[in-house]
């Protein structure tokens, strides 16, 4: 027995109705990916604080960057798979469990080298990008999938923007009440891991699989669905050997990897280069991140809107377009020695990647249907492959102002990759045809 879950996937995105379990997933899948972005990025903020703390030097917080970013890579790679194999809720619950266990026990730090172990445990949870995406894949059809992932992932990646703002008020405002800055920092990373606590109850009392149920349930009644065909490693391997997978892990990396090497460095560099206050540092770095909340649901509905007279082709136009944008304003970012030149260098250039990350996962669906976890998990990866090759970048560089330079041109290389991505007049007729009975049912629904 057999299911088409294709015709029974949401057509439309209507952000109030939680009947539908496509909404539902759609409202916790991005609201678990913004308690796991503000707790992955919660130290950002603070690093100030803690470098004055623990004493550290240029390479040690280069490594504590790196250490931030590196293991999501591989956990991204595993937990794609694992999505296909056990369903995104088991594993979005399960991340959020074991991911606050590091997020509340780097509290209790003492030296630079616990530090940067806790901070590379917190990595883990960058996974949740994937699963957030997978979530919204299997939920939603072709007319709108491009908008529900980019969406979904902007809102909950607006975490990033929202911890570089909120962490340091809620320091000063601890410290207020006469607590001691080395512990006020300590306190403050406490909220991250309870809010983590309290979304994956949620997220196993609201949410389910796909449109019909849970995984485990419909294969125990003989139901296929789309991503249940396979599992495991075959998933992996299929979508490994698939070279647009490749070229969308380089993209992705120039995107969303810069986007968190960013979230990073950006109130060190403000005031470090231009001699900002922690708070004024703090809420200015803030504005990459929550620019996420529309500007990447804006690059997932422009390729949606592309694709009804260009289909695939003009996805793949579209993105390239928006990663050479990204990078000349990286570009121009780092040239800029005046600081409020330098704020409206960076609004645009915030614009630019956030529609290009939210432009990407748009192609997503498209490239394997039955191998959608491994897709994922592997151009999900590609961003922290990215960061973590900023990072070392960082390292070799005299100081943040010349690795930014060079990582806009990084990212214009890695845009001229995308041109190269080619699909079978069969794989665009196939498609096609799922994007306009999409359309027609959501007429039909009308």
């Amino acid at each position: 027995m057999s299911l088409n879950l294709s015709a029974t996937k949401a057509t439309s995105i209507k952000l109030f109705n939680f009947t539908v379990p496509a909404m539902r997933a759609f409202h916790m899948s991005w609201l678990a990916f913004f308690a796991c972005f503000f707790a992955w990025f919660a130290c950002a903020p603070l690093m100030p604080v803690i470098a004055g703390e623990f004493h550290l030097t240029k390479d040690q917080i280069a490594n504590i960057s790196i250490a931030a970013v590196a293991v999501t890579i591989v956990v991204r790679l595993v937990v794609g798979p694992l999505c296909d194999k056990y369903g995104p809720r088991k594993a979005y619950i399960t991340l959020l469990l074991v991911g606050s266990i590091p997020v509340i026990g780097i509290t209790a730090v003492r030296s630079y080298e616990s530090f940067l172990f806790f901070r590379f445990l917190i990595g883990a949870i960058g996974a949740s990008f994937v699963i957030t995406q997978y979530h919204t894949s299997v939920m939603f059809a072709p007319n709108v999938v491009g908008t529900a992932n980019a969406t979904a992932v902007g809102w909950g990646n607006a975490g990033g923007g929202t911890t570089q703002a909120v962490m340091p008020l809620i320091l000063s405002a601890i410290v207020m009440f006469g607590v001691e800055q080395s512990m006020g920092w300590r306190i403050a990373l406490l909220m991250p891991g309870i809010m983590m606590l309290v979304v994956a109850f949620m997220y196993w009392k609201f949410t389910q699989d796909c449109p019909q149920g849970n995984f485990d349930e419909l294969r125990a009644q003989g139901i296929v669905t789309d991503s249940g065909k396979k599992g495991g490693w075959a998933v992996m391997k299929q979508a490994a050997g698939n070279y647009r997978v490749w070229i969308l892990f380089g993209t992705y990396g120039a995107c969303f990897g810069v986007e968190i090497f960013m979230h990073n460095i950006l109130a060190m560099y403000y005031v470090e280069k231009f001699h900002f206050g922690l708070k004024e540092a703090g809420l200015t770095a803030g504005i990459l991140g929550l620019l996420a909340i529309f500007a990447r649901s804006l690059g997932g509905f422009l390729s949606d809107k592309v694709a009804i007279k260009k289909g695939l082709d003009g996805r793949t136009k579209l993105l390239f377009v928006m990663i050479l944008g990204e990078g000349l304003f990286l570009i121009l970012f780092s040239q800029m020695n005046v600081a409020h030149l330098a704020i409206m260098s960076m609004v645009v250039f915030a614009f630019f990647i956030n529609m290009a990350c939210g432009a990407t996962y748009a192609m997503v669906p498209f490239i394997d249907r039955e191998a959608l976890g491994g897709v994922s998990g592997i151009i999900g990866a590609g961003g922290n492959a990215g960061a973590v090759v900023a990072g070392f970048l960082l390292k070799g560089m005299t100081d943040i102002q010349s690795c930014l330079m060079a990582l806009g041109g990084f990212v214009i290389v890695a845009g001229c990759f995308v041109m190269l991505i080619r699909f079978s007049v069969e794989h665009k007729a196939k498609e096609q045809r799922l994007f306009e009975q999409a359309i027609l049912d959501r007429n039909n629904a009308a």
